[in-house]
């Protein structure tokens, strides 16, 4: 599978197979993928927490709320993603740039690592909404949970959606 063919395939994915767990190979082919993912500096300020079994089904009940990811019941694995500090180069660049490179360095993790599912027959789903009290508890974790990414085999009959995009005409400027 190319990028491209990842590109145009990868989606939220809403309805897994709770029944098929997803292999080790695979689970290590993602992690692998996200060692490699490029970060400022190569600081690379996150941790990444697997979550399966009871663990699992704890950072599912941390997602809901408000009538929100329901679907997460069937989700067989989850990746926590927390923020870890800068190393001392990036940490300066923030600063005199007043950019949070950790935000960056996250959505570009995230990038590498719902990718890589794709590429392994996976589906994923980028969540943002949690109870981070729990889920730090859960996971033992000192510093903030940024982003959790669900990751299973799509149930049977989860079909591609139609991609709604902007046009490029909204999105690119060419400038000669």
């Amino acid at each position: 599978m190319n990028f491209s063919d990842i590109a145009n395939t990868r989606q939220s994915c809403r309805k897994y197979n709770f029944s098929k767990i997803v292999e080790d190979e695979k689970l290590q082919a993602i992690l692998n993928s996200a060692i490699l993912s490029p970060s400022a500096c190569n600081s690379q300020p996150y941790h990444i927490t697997v979550c399966t079994g009871d663990n699992a089904q704890k950072i599912a009940d941390a997602t809901k709320g408000a009538g929100i990811n329901k679907f997460t019941d069937d989700v067989p694995l989850f990746l926590v993603i927390s923020e870890e500090p800068y190393n001392t180069t990036a940490k300066a660049g923030s600063v005199i740039k007043n950019n949070d490179y950790r935000s960056i360095d996250i959505g570009i993790l995230s990038a590498y690592i719902t990718a890589e599912a794709t590429a392994q027959g996976l589906g994923s789903c980028i969540l943002g909404w949690f109870d981070n009290k729990k889920v730090k508890k859960i996971c033992n974790l000192k510093n903030d949970a940024r982003i959790i990414i669900s990751i299973g085999y799509p149930a049977d009959g989860d079909k591609l959606r139609k991609k709604v995009r902007k046009s490029a005409d909204e999105l690119i400027t060419y400038l000669k």
